[in-house]
């Protein structure tokens, strides 16, 4: 399972009428958002396919201070083999050509990250233009998209101006993006909108037209770093916004929520609201990422269980 993705998003003209349309109610949003996990059950031998499609959409990252080259060396081992060879065996899958969608890192550790991965066909993603709050000079920001690129790394992960979101300036929300978009080159990007910071649903949902017409190929729901990251909530607000996108344009945008998803529950979660909101066309890792690292142990012991009928300690299941 491999995450190249050849299709890209153009973008479009800003279209204010649209962005200003829009319109979401909180209540019925907070309703369907809590019958997700109920109305819809995955068991047996279809769990065991979700939770190995959940594996293989997984940005598998690392962004802490204290990042090494060998640390990110050791995630890159995880991702190549993300799930231990034993348990595929067991599950009937020996030769399964299993990997996570990417391997997202800061872009000191590109060339670390890019040397672990040579011949395996991985992306290597990096956050950029001032991550996490993205408070940094606009130039300077561009620059660093422009480094990463040039650095190796296929995917960029930008954050946008929340102040822009906040103050409705979505003309200078568009123009921002449209030239990080440039910046990126033949890097595909993915829009953090850092969406537990933009205040009401409507300001999402606005800022995802926005930046999906500004020629964003992913939106993406949070850095990870916010008090309030991914919700299933704030991710039906996005996957309508994509589905409206979709619908005028013909062109598909991905989705990745990132932050605070853990377990493998959570993620069956997100895999149901993809499928049911946009079909089974985004189910893959061209057009559905998860960004998390510590949510591969889950999903691991899930198919340790589905395997042996019993459940692996942690220890037996280690990160790298």
């Amino acid at each position: 399972m491999f995450a190249t993705r050849t299709e890209r998003n153009a973008g479009t003209a800003l279209d204010l009428a649209w962005v200003r349309h829009t319109r979401v109610n909180p209540a019925a949003l907070r309703q369907r958002a809590a019958t997700l996990g109920t109305r819809r059950t995955v068991k047996k031998a279809w769990q065991t396919a979700w939770l190995l499609r959940a594996v293989s959409c997984l940005d598998l990252t690392t962004l802490a201070g204290d990042d090494t080259p060998g640390n990110v060396q050791r995630l890159c081992g995880k991702a190549r083999r993300p799930v231990r060879p034993d348990i595929l065996t067991a599950l009937g899958l020996v030769d399964f050509p299993l990997t996570v969608g990417a391997v997202c890192v800061y872009h000191s550790r590109i060339p670390d990250a890019l040397e672990a991965l040579a011949g395996s066909r991985i992306p290597v993603a990096a956050v950029s233009t001032g991550f996490p709050a993205g408070q940094s000079a606009f130039a300077t920001r561009i620059d660093e998209i422009r480094a990463s690129v040039e650095a190796g790394a296929s995917e960029i992960d930008i954050v946008v101006s929340r102040e822009h979101v906040l103050r409705g300036d979505w003309r200078a929300l568009y123009d921002e993006i449209r030239l990080m978009r440039e910046a990126c080159g033949p890097a595909h990007m993915k829009s953090i909108l850092a969406t537990g910071e933009l205040g009401p649903p409507w300001h999402i949902a606005m800022a995802s037209k926005v930046a999906m017409m500004a020629g964003s190929d992913f939106i993406k729901t949070s850095t990870g770093k916010e008090p309030v990251n991914a919700t299933l909530p704030t991710g039906l607000v996005m996957t309508r916004c994509i589905r409206d996108y979709f619908e005028r344009t013909g062109v598909r945008v991905g989705l990745k929520p990132a932050g605070g998803i853990g377990t493998a529950k959570q993620a069956l979660d997100w895999l149901i609201l993809v499928k049911e909101e946009l079909g089974d066309a985004w189910l893959n890792a061209q057009l559905f990422r998860i960004g998390a690292s510590s949510l591969l142990i889950d999903l691991e012991r899930q198919l340790s269980h589905a395997a042996t009928g019993r459940y692996a300690a942690k220890h037996h299941i280690p990160m790298g």
